[in-house]
């Protein structure tokens, strides 16, 4: 790594990078826009919830590891693209394993909102 000096303008540019890379996601992840859809529902059931501080940052969270877990799938899926273009077990592995991860947070976040969400919605019910 090289020795640099703070640079402000570097600092601007990594963000642009960053919001390209969501720009990228939500336009070429078809599982990224459903992952969008699940958060805009548990935000509104939050909101119309009411729920705690503590629920919210839970959720939170959740959102953030999925999103974060997506992003990183995405990502080792491009490079092992890119590096191995033909059939290779190592790279469906690598594949597979970083879909898996993504899929755990995804099964924890929906357990979790049902803990959250399932007593709040049995209440108004009975």
């Amino acid at each position: 790594m090289k020795n640099q000096q703070f640079s402000l303008q570097d600092r601007i540019k990594s963000f642009a990078y960053a919001f390209n890379g969501f720009k990228i996601l939500l336009i070429e992840e078809h599982n990224a826009r459903i992952h969008v859809a699940a958060t805009i529902v548990t935000i509104v059931a939050g909101i119309y919830f009411d729920i705690a501080a503590i629920e919210w940052m839970i959720i939170l969270l959740c959102i953030g590891a999925v999103f974060a877990l997506e992003i990183i799938n995405s990502a080792i899926e491009n490079l092992a693209d890119l590096v191995c273009q033909e059939k290779n077990d190592f790279v469906k592995k690598a594949k597979d394993l970083a879909a898996a991860a993504v899929l755990t947070a995804a099964i924890v976040s929906v357990v979790i909102a049902m803990f959250i969400f399932v007593p709040k919605i049995m209440a108004i019910w009975f």
